[in-house]
């Protein structure tokens, strides 16, 4: 089946520009014109992807991304932003480090807009590495039903907390760079992109969750998971 792509945005153009030249690669498309319809939209519908203008009016795409990566029910969407106002490097951190997985700025040439999508759904059509529940340190992961349990009591996490704590157990006691997480958990290539600060922000958020003694950061080398 055709994978079906929630797009929205405020502007009629690029939707109809979007739509057309996406409908025309094979893939259903889904129209919101502002972030509250969206985020309706994903709850009913649950796209394969959202692509999401980070400037619109009432919930914009960030916020939206943030609502929806708090819901268990939408948390697994897949959230791209895009932008032709928020253009600069803090724009672009904000929005990956709030859950999105990958941000575009416009205008943009519409086979790198194809290129980027289809990269994100790779990534999400992947199967966890593990087969097998993860036991270690009174964690319990479970990569068939991406249920995570600490000392038998569920603990909610995003996808990317959930595959970077995959991650961390499955290598456990070997330091992994933050370059290597952002290329192995993110997808990014880390000649293009490589801000510690992204890592930083989830591992933060993996220890408090999980229990700070566990994840074990060393300053300029990277982060281990301590049984």
């Amino acid at each position: 089946m055709a994978a079906r792509i929630l797009v929205a945005d405020d502007d009629p153009e690029i939707l109809a520009a979007v739509r057309a030249y996406l409908a025309g690669h094979g893939f259903s498309i889904l129209l919101a014109a502002n972030g509250s319809d969206a985020r309706l939209l994903a709850a009913e519908s649950k796209p394969d992807l959202l692509l999401a203008d980070a400037d619109m009016p009432g919930l914009d795409g960030q916020a939206l991304c943030r609502v929806l990566k708090k819901d268990p029910s939408t948390r697994a969407i897949p959230v791209v932003l895009m932008s032709g106002r928020f253009t600069g490097d803090a724009d672009v951190v904000s929005g990956l480090e709030g859950g999105a997985d990958d941000y575009l700025l416009k205008p943009f040439a519409m086979k790198v807009l194809l290129a980027r999508l289809r990269a994100v759904l790779r990534r999400f059509d992947l199967k966890p590495a593990a087969e097998k529940k993860l036991r270690a340190a009174g964690i319990v992961l479970d990569p068939a039903s991406r249920e995570v349990r600490v000392k038998g009591k569920p603990v909610a996490l995003t996808r990317k907390e959930f595959d970077l704590l995959a991650l961390l157990i499955e290598k456990t006691g070997r330091v992994l760079t933050p370059a290597f997480l952002l290329e192995a958990v993110w997808g990014y290539d880390p000649a293009q992109y490589n801000d510690p600060h992204t890592v930083e922000t989830h591992v933060s958020q993996l220890r408090r969750k999980v229990g700070a003694k566990r994840i074990t950061n060393l300053p300029g080398c990277g982060y281990k998971f301590t049984p």
